[in-house]
Order: structure tokens, then C-alpha cells, then sequence
């Protein structure tokens, strides 16, 4: 028998290649699918800790990048690390920073042993390695470790692709080497490669020889169709253990996220739910609503009548909408708290499906709804 101190994932269910699983971690277990809300600099935007828990949220993400810039990842360590520094007992996985350091540009230098850098903030010139990108999550005392990588933009001609996912690989055998082993913690690797399905195949036989706690595939959702997205999950997902856990890292909408768990993913994090939350836009089970809109400015109802969320609970669409026109600060808080509470709905709605055995009649009924558009007034009464 397994020992429930150790960092793993236990299968409950499966369905094709969907899976429902439980997450056992030093900081507490997660039921998957799960969605990651984002706090990257050591909270969820516009979000309390305590209301970023009572969306149902079990686990969440930091960066490396930021949270090294500032407050400083020596300063976090200090303090108690990160769970204590946000008030976040539970599970944290941190980004390694290579995401946002290949985006600054004309900013960053890359070369064979990592990357240099000039922050974003003052200009001061910084280097992430892989080993001092693993340190940096060690001191954050981040629950899961992302190996530093390389995530070229789409599209690249193949030599482009296969020389950066072959640094990665090099890099990320470097991160396991550094990674301090303790119970309850994990690295997880990056799969890179682009939409070439035999580079896909290298980086996973590469990175299951070097051995990780969990699997996560990079490099997608970065402007490539949906469709090629999927037949590039459909090409990977497969060849990586079936006893670690998936994730697919910044995807993404609804529909998104449950094409990838139809194929296999477990794990998710995407800036959208929040971002949407701040520019007024509401996720909801009939698609989304653009709350500046004025046909909301006389409108009695909640956002939607299937949520029980605080903004749904409390308050109208005709309020919302006022707060959004007149700038106030509580709108993108309200906001926000809706569209966490409804990804995470989602993520419980597709694991019972999945556990139920009824999870392609489930993705038959979410499209149907999805394309509907908004509900009328009849539809509520």
C-alpha cells in the first residue's frame, strides 16, 4: 500500500480517457479535475483568501518570476513561506518563471545554461537556471515544483521546436537533480514540442526516463486552434504514466477544459476567470454576459439562477452593471467571485459525470447550453 504522506495521485474513476482522481499532497488533497485559480504574486486579483476557498478551490498557482522580483523569495522564506505569507494551508504549485521571462523579449538573453534577464519593473538584470529556478520554489516552499523550460511561440518550423525542446529536456533533468525530495511534495516536468507529434513523443520518453511526480504539457493555447490543440493532446496525453497527474498549463475556457479532460487532463490554470472578472465579462452555463452592456442596466436578475455565489446571491445584474459604470472597485471583486465559483462548479459537475459513467451525455447537454445564448425571462419562472 502506498504511504498517504507521499505526493501521488489515486484514480477513482475513468471514462474513455477521462479520469476522476484524488491528489495526495503535504498540504492537503485535491479532488481531479481540478481548476487552479491564479495568484501570481501571492494572491488571487480582487479575491480574499477566504473567498477564493469558498469558491471550492483547493489549490492554487504562484510564480516564480514575480514572487523572485518581488517581495523576494529569501523574504517569503523569512516570513513563514508562501502558504503562510497569503494564507493559503493548501496546496500550491508555482510556474517556474519561463513563461513570463521568454515574453519579455529584447528584455531576455536566453543561452544553453538558462536565461538572463531585465525585470519588467526597474530594469535590474536577474538569471533563472534551472537550479536556481528550483531553489527559488524551494524557498516559496511551493507544494509542487515546475521544472524550468523554454515555451517557443507558435507557429516555429520544426528544427526551431526541436532545439528548444531539447534544451528543456536538458534543463529539466538539471531541475530533478536540484529538486530536495521531502514527503508530500512534487516536481513536475514539462512537456514540450509545439503541435509536432513525434517532438511530443521525444519530450515525454524523455521526461518519464528522467522520473516526475506529475506530468504537465506546455506550449499549447498560445494561438494554435482549438482543433490542433486537442489532436496534440490526443498525441501525448497517452504516453505519460496513467498512475501521475496531467496538467495543461494556461488553458483555459469552459469548452477548452473539458475537451482535455475528455483526453485525459487533470489539472488546469488560466488567467481568464479573473481577467473576465475586471473587464466585466461573467462566465456562466449559458456562455458569457458582458455586464457594461446596457440592456443590464434595468435588469433585476442575478447573473445566473444556477449559482450560488455571493454576486449571484446578493446582488442583480442592474447592479453590477452600475457598479462597472461608475468604477467601483467592489464590481471586478464581485465579478471575479462569480466566475471562480463557476469554474470550480464545473470541475465538480465533469468529476461526478465522469464518476457516474454519464460524462458524454454531460459534454452533449454543456455544448447544448453553452450555444444557447442567455436565459429569457420566461425560462426563470
Amino acid at each position: 500500500m502506498r504511504d498517504m504522506t507521499s505526493f501521488h495521485w489515486k484514480s477513482e474513476a475513468y471514462q474513455d480517457k477521462a479520469r476522476a482522481g484524488t491528489l495526495f499532497t503535504a498540504h492537503g488533497q485535491v479532488p481531479t479535475p481540478t481548476f487552479m485559480p491564479v495568484g501570481t504574486v501571492g494572491s488571487v486579483k480582487a479575491m480574499t483568501a477566504d473567498a477564493v476557498r469558498s469558491t471550492g478551490a483547493g489549490i492554487i498557482l504562484g510564480n516564480t518570476y514575480h514572487l523572485m522580483l518581488r517581495p523576494g523569495a529569501e523574504r517569503v522564506h523569512e516570513l513563514g513561506g508562501l502558504h503562510q505569507f497569503m494564507d493559503w494551508p493548501g496546496p500550491i504549485l508555482t510556474d517556474s518563471g519561463g513563461f513570463q521571462v521568454m515574453s519579455l523579449g529584447p528584455l531576455r538573453k536566453l543561452d544553453a545554461d538558462g536565461v538572463t534577464f531585465r525585470s519588467h519593473i526597474d530594469g535590474s538584470t536577474h538569471r533563472l537556471t534551472p537550479q536556481s529556478a528550483t531553489e527559488i520554489q524551494y524557498l516559496l516552499d511551493s507544494t509542487i515544483t515546475m521544472c524550468l523550460d523554454e515555451c517557443p511561440a507558435l507557429p516555429a518550423d520544426h528544427a526551431a521546436l526541436a532545439k528548444s525542446m531539447r534544451m528543456s529536456m536538458r534543463w529539466a533533468e538539471q531541475c530533478r537533480h536540484h529538486f530536495v525530495n521531502r514527503p508530500g511534495y512534487g516536481q513536475f516536468g514539462i512537456i514540450q514540442g509545439g503541435t509536432e507529434t513525434d517532438l511530443r513523443a521525444e519530450s515525454t520518453e524523455a521526461l518519464v526516463n528522467i522520473g516526475f511526480e506529475g506530468y504537465a504539457i506546455g506550449g499549447l493555447a498560445v494561438g494554435e486552434p482549438q482543433e490542433q490543440m486537442f489532436e496534440t493532446l490526443d498525441a501525448t496525453t497517452p504516453f505519460t504514466p496513467q498512475d501521475k497527474p496531467r496538467y495543461l498549463m494556461g488553458v483555459g475556457t469552459p469548452q477548452d477544459m473539458l475537451g482535455a479532460i475528455e483526453r485525459g487532463v487533470d489539472m488546469f490554470d488560466c488567467v481568464m476567470p479573473t481577467r473576465a472578472g475586471r473587464t466585466a465579462r461573467a462566465y456562466t452555463s449559458r456562455g458569457t454576459l458582458n455586464l457594461k452592456n446596457a440592456c443590464h442596466a434595468n435588469d433585476p436578475r442575478p447573473i445566473a439562477p444556477d449559482c450560488e455565489c455571493l454576486a449571484c446571491r446578493k446582488h442583480s445584474r442592474a447592479y453590477l452593471h452600475h457598479l462597472f459604470r461608475v468604477k467601483e472597485i467592489l464590481a471586478p471583486m464581485l465579478l471575479t467571485w462569480h466566475n471562480l465559483a463557476y469554474y470550480q462548479k464545473l470541475m465538480r459537475t465533469i468529476r461526478a459525470a465522469i464518476i457516474a459513467g454519464e460524462l458524454d451525455k454531460l459534454s452533449i447537454q454543456l455544448h447544448h447550453d453553452w450555444n444557447q445564448g442567455d436565459w429569457s425571462v420566461d425560462e426563470w419562472r
